[in-house]
Protein backbone atom coordinates (compact mmCIF):
# COMPACT_ATOMS: atom_id res chain seq x y z
CA UNK A 1 0.00 0.00 0.00
CA UNK A 2 1.31 3.48 -1.06
CA UNK A 3 1.99 6.00 2.06
CA UNK A 4 0.51 9.11 1.66
CA UNK A 5 2.95 12.24 2.01
CA UNK A 6 2.02 12.78 5.29
CA UNK A 7 3.23 9.38 6.70
CA UNK A 8 6.07 9.03 4.42
CA UNK A 9 7.62 11.91 5.98
CA UNK A 10 6.89 10.52 9.33
CA UNK A 11 8.46 7.49 8.37
CA UNK A 12 11.58 8.98 6.98
CA UNK A 13 12.09 11.86 9.70
CA UNK A 14 11.79 8.77 12.27
CA UNK A 15 14.63 6.92 9.70
CA UNK A 16 16.70 10.35 10.22
CA UNK A 17 16.65 10.57 14.35
CA UNK A 18 17.25 7.16 14.54
CA UNK A 19 20.09 6.60 12.75
CA UNK A 20 21.15 9.66 13.96
CA UNK A 21 20.54 8.62 17.61
CA UNK A 22 22.95 5.22 17.04
CA UNK A 23 25.61 7.02 15.32
CA UNK A 24 25.76 9.55 18.25
CA UNK A 25 25.91 6.88 20.40
CA UNK A 26 28.80 4.90 18.76
CA UNK A 27 30.81 8.03 18.51
CA UNK A 28 30.09 8.96 21.79
CA UNK A 29 31.59 5.33 23.10
CA UNK A 30 34.50 5.27 20.50
CA UNK A 31 35.49 8.61 22.05
CA UNK A 32 35.50 7.25 25.53
CA UNK A 33 37.55 4.27 24.32
CA UNK A 34 34.52 2.57 25.87
CA UNK A 35 33.20 0.87 22.17
CA UNK A 36 32.19 -2.90 22.08
CA UNK A 37 31.66 -4.66 19.05
CA UNK A 38 29.13 -6.40 20.63
CA UNK A 39 27.03 -3.60 21.63
CA UNK A 40 27.24 -2.06 18.58
CA UNK A 41 26.16 -5.29 17.21
CA UNK A 42 22.94 -4.82 19.30
CA UNK A 43 22.28 -1.45 18.22
CA UNK A 44 22.63 -2.15 14.58
CA UNK A 45 19.54 -4.96 15.43
CA UNK A 46 17.96 -2.34 17.02
CA UNK A 47 18.35 -0.06 14.54
CA UNK A 48 17.23 -2.26 11.67
CA UNK A 49 14.28 -3.77 13.21
CA UNK A 50 13.01 0.02 13.67
CA UNK A 51 13.50 0.41 10.32
CA UNK A 52 11.13 -2.33 8.79
CA UNK A 53 9.10 -1.57 11.72
CA UNK A 54 8.33 1.73 10.74
CA UNK A 55 7.18 0.85 6.77
CA UNK A 56 5.50 -2.52 8.33
CA UNK A 57 8.00 -4.48 6.27
CA UNK A 58 7.32 -8.35 7.12
CA UNK A 59 10.22 -11.08 5.74
CA UNK A 60 10.79 -14.54 5.78
CA UNK A 61 14.44 -16.33 6.18
CA UNK A 62 14.99 -19.28 3.82
CA UNK A 63 18.74 -21.31 4.99
CA UNK A 64 18.40 -24.53 3.45
CA UNK A 65 22.00 -25.02 3.90
CA UNK A 66 21.95 -24.22 7.03
CA UNK A 67 24.41 -21.97 6.85
CA UNK A 68 26.00 -20.75 9.77
CA UNK A 69 29.02 -18.40 10.51
CA UNK A 70 31.86 -20.34 12.46
CA UNK A 71 34.47 -18.64 14.75
CA UNK A 72 38.14 -17.83 13.23
CA UNK A 73 36.39 -17.82 9.41
CA UNK A 74 36.43 -15.36 7.55
CA UNK A 75 33.21 -14.78 5.48
CA UNK A 76 31.74 -11.92 2.93
CA UNK A 77 28.41 -11.79 2.33
CA UNK A 78 27.09 -11.01 -1.07
CA UNK A 79 24.12 -9.82 -2.54
CA UNK A 80 21.57 -8.37 -5.32
CA UNK A 81 21.29 -4.17 -3.85
CA UNK A 82 18.40 -3.01 -5.38
CA UNK A 83 17.09 -1.25 -2.10
CA UNK A 84 17.60 0.45 0.76
CA UNK A 85 16.09 -2.11 3.01
CA UNK A 86 18.64 -5.04 1.82
CA UNK A 87 20.89 -3.30 4.75
CA UNK A 88 18.73 -3.64 8.04
CA UNK A 89 16.87 -7.09 6.56
CA UNK A 90 20.58 -8.62 6.59
CA UNK A 91 20.91 -7.46 9.79
CA UNK A 92 18.14 -8.83 10.80
CA UNK A 93 18.26 -12.14 8.98
CA UNK A 94 21.93 -13.57 9.88
CA UNK A 95 24.02 -13.48 12.77
CA UNK A 96 27.47 -12.01 13.76
CA UNK A 97 29.08 -8.79 13.47
CA UNK A 98 28.22 -8.09 9.97
CA UNK A 99 29.53 -4.65 8.60
CA UNK A 100 29.16 -2.80 5.21
CA UNK A 101 32.39 -2.15 2.78
CA UNK A 102 30.48 0.49 0.91
CA UNK A 103 31.54 3.81 -0.79
CA UNK A 104 33.43 6.68 0.97
CA UNK A 105 31.22 9.07 0.05
CA UNK A 106 28.54 7.84 2.65
CA UNK A 107 31.65 8.83 5.44
CA UNK A 108 31.51 11.98 4.27
CA UNK A 109 27.42 12.60 5.75
CA UNK A 110 27.63 14.80 8.74
CA UNK A 111 27.18 12.37 11.96
CA UNK A 112 26.12 9.47 9.62
CA UNK A 113 29.54 8.88 8.44
CA UNK A 114 31.36 9.50 11.82
CA UNK A 115 29.15 7.08 13.25
CA UNK A 116 29.86 4.27 10.63
CA UNK A 117 33.47 4.85 11.12
CA UNK A 118 33.56 4.52 14.56
CA UNK A 119 31.25 1.67 14.13
CA UNK A 120 33.86 -0.74 12.07
CA UNK A 121 32.30 0.05 8.89
CA UNK A 122 34.46 0.20 5.86
CA UNK A 123 34.76 2.06 3.22
CA UNK A 124 36.21 2.31 -0.42
CA UNK A 125 37.55 4.79 -2.83
CA UNK A 126 36.58 3.90 -6.05
CA UNK A 127 37.74 6.50 -7.97
CA UNK A 128 41.42 6.18 -6.62
CA UNK A 129 43.01 2.50 -6.93
CA UNK A 130 45.69 3.16 -4.70
CA UNK A 131 43.22 3.99 -2.09
CA UNK A 132 40.89 1.42 -2.62
CA UNK A 133 43.77 -1.06 -2.23
CA UNK A 134 44.67 0.27 1.15
CA UNK A 135 40.80 0.05 2.35
CA UNK A 136 40.98 -3.53 0.95
CA UNK A 137 43.95 -4.47 2.92
CA UNK A 138 42.37 -2.56 5.86
CA UNK A 139 39.05 -4.71 5.26
CA UNK A 140 40.73 -7.82 5.42
CA UNK A 141 42.63 -6.71 8.66
CA UNK A 142 38.68 -5.98 9.91
CA UNK A 143 37.40 -9.48 8.81
CA UNK A 144 40.49 -11.32 10.35
CA UNK A 145 39.52 -10.15 14.17
CA UNK A 146 35.43 -11.16 13.50
CA UNK A 147 34.23 -8.82 10.98
CA UNK A 148 31.40 -10.72 8.46
CA UNK A 149 31.75 -8.24 5.65
CA UNK A 150 28.57 -7.69 3.51
CA UNK A 151 29.70 -6.48 0.27
CA UNK A 152 26.98 -5.67 -3.28
CA UNK A 153 28.83 -7.24 -5.90
CA UNK A 154 27.55 -4.72 -8.51
CA UNK A 155 29.32 -1.81 -6.63
CA UNK A 156 26.35 0.34 -6.43
CA UNK A 157 22.63 0.17 -6.06
CA UNK A 158 20.36 -1.22 -8.83
CA UNK A 159 18.50 1.62 -10.28
CA UNK A 160 16.41 -1.09 -12.53
CA UNK A 161 15.82 -3.96 -10.08
CA UNK A 162 17.77 -6.45 -12.50
CA UNK A 163 21.20 -7.72 -11.54
CA UNK A 164 23.91 -5.35 -12.70
CA UNK A 165 28.12 -5.95 -13.61
CA UNK A 166 29.92 -7.40 -10.82
CA UNK A 167 32.72 -5.51 -10.02
CA UNK A 168 36.11 -7.70 -8.81
CA UNK A 169 37.09 -5.94 -5.49
CA UNK A 170 35.36 -8.15 -3.28
CA UNK A 171 36.07 -11.07 -5.12
CA UNK A 172 39.79 -10.30 -4.71
CA UNK A 173 39.30 -10.06 -1.02
CA UNK A 174 37.59 -13.07 -0.72
CA UNK A 175 40.50 -14.76 -2.61
CA UNK A 176 43.12 -13.09 -0.77
CA UNK A 177 41.49 -13.83 2.53
CA UNK A 178 40.85 -17.12 1.93
CA UNK A 179 37.03 -16.43 2.87
CA UNK A 180 34.02 -18.36 2.05
CA UNK A 181 31.33 -16.10 0.09
CA UNK A 182 27.81 -16.64 1.12
CA UNK A 183 25.48 -16.01 -1.68
CA UNK A 184 22.03 -13.97 -0.91
CA UNK A 185 18.99 -13.19 -2.59
CA UNK A 186 16.54 -10.70 -1.87
CA UNK A 187 13.03 -10.51 -3.02
CA UNK A 188 10.79 -7.84 -2.59
CA UNK A 189 12.11 -5.41 -0.57
CA UNK A 190 12.53 -3.14 -3.79
CA UNK A 191 8.96 -3.00 -3.61
CA UNK A 192 8.95 -0.71 -0.89
CA UNK A 193 10.89 2.35 -2.53
CA UNK A 194 10.71 1.55 -6.14
CA UNK A 195 13.68 3.13 -7.98
CA UNK A 196 13.86 6.42 -9.38
CA UNK A 197 10.44 7.44 -7.21
CA UNK A 198 9.64 8.58 -3.60
CA UNK A 199 6.93 6.36 -3.54
CA UNK A 200 6.89 4.51 -0.16
CA UNK A 201 5.36 1.56 0.19
CA UNK A 202 4.29 0.23 3.45
CA UNK A 203 3.06 -3.53 4.48
CA UNK A 204 5.47 -5.17 1.58
CA UNK A 205 6.95 -8.58 2.41
CA UNK A 206 10.42 -9.54 1.67
CA UNK A 207 12.44 -13.09 1.21
CA UNK A 208 15.62 -13.29 1.99
CA UNK A 209 17.25 -16.79 0.36
CA UNK A 210 20.75 -17.58 1.34
CA UNK A 211 22.86 -19.96 -0.51
CA UNK A 212 25.23 -22.38 -0.84
CA UNK A 213 28.70 -20.91 0.36
CA UNK A 214 31.26 -21.14 -1.69
CA UNK A 215 35.39 -21.71 -0.15
CA UNK A 216 37.17 -19.97 -2.20
CA UNK A 217 40.07 -21.50 -1.74
CA UNK A 218 38.98 -23.78 -4.44
CA UNK A 219 39.89 -20.73 -6.65
CA UNK A 220 43.18 -19.24 -7.42
CA UNK A 221 43.12 -15.28 -8.75
CA UNK A 222 43.02 -16.35 -12.72
CA UNK A 223 39.74 -18.31 -11.87
CA UNK A 224 38.25 -14.98 -10.54
CA UNK A 225 36.20 -15.07 -13.68
CA UNK A 226 34.69 -17.80 -12.61
CA UNK A 227 34.22 -17.77 -9.08
CA UNK A 228 32.27 -14.52 -10.05
CA UNK A 229 29.84 -16.54 -12.33
CA UNK A 230 29.06 -19.57 -10.21
CA UNK A 231 28.50 -16.34 -7.12
CA UNK A 232 26.21 -14.63 -9.76
CA UNK A 233 24.10 -17.88 -11.07
CA UNK A 234 23.66 -18.03 -7.43
CA UNK A 235 22.18 -14.71 -6.62
CA UNK A 236 20.41 -14.91 -9.61
CA UNK A 237 18.70 -17.78 -8.84
CA UNK A 238 18.34 -17.02 -5.29
CA UNK A 239 16.63 -13.70 -5.94
CA UNK A 240 14.66 -14.80 -8.57
CA UNK A 241 16.02 -12.40 -11.37
CA UNK A 242 16.33 -13.32 -14.62
CA UNK A 243 19.72 -12.97 -17.14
Amino acid sequence: MKASRFQALVIILKNIFITFWISVIVIYRAYRNAYSRRHCDQLLHWWSSKLLEFVNLSYEVFNPNGVRFEPNRRYVIMSNHSSLYDIPLTFMALPGSIRMLTKKELFEVPIWGRGMAAGEFISIDRNNRRQAFRDLQEARKKMESGIILWVAPEGTRSRTGKLGPFKKGGFMLALQTGATIVPVGIRGANEVLPAKTTDLHVGCHAEFHVGRPIDTSRYSKKQINELMEEVENQIRELAALPR
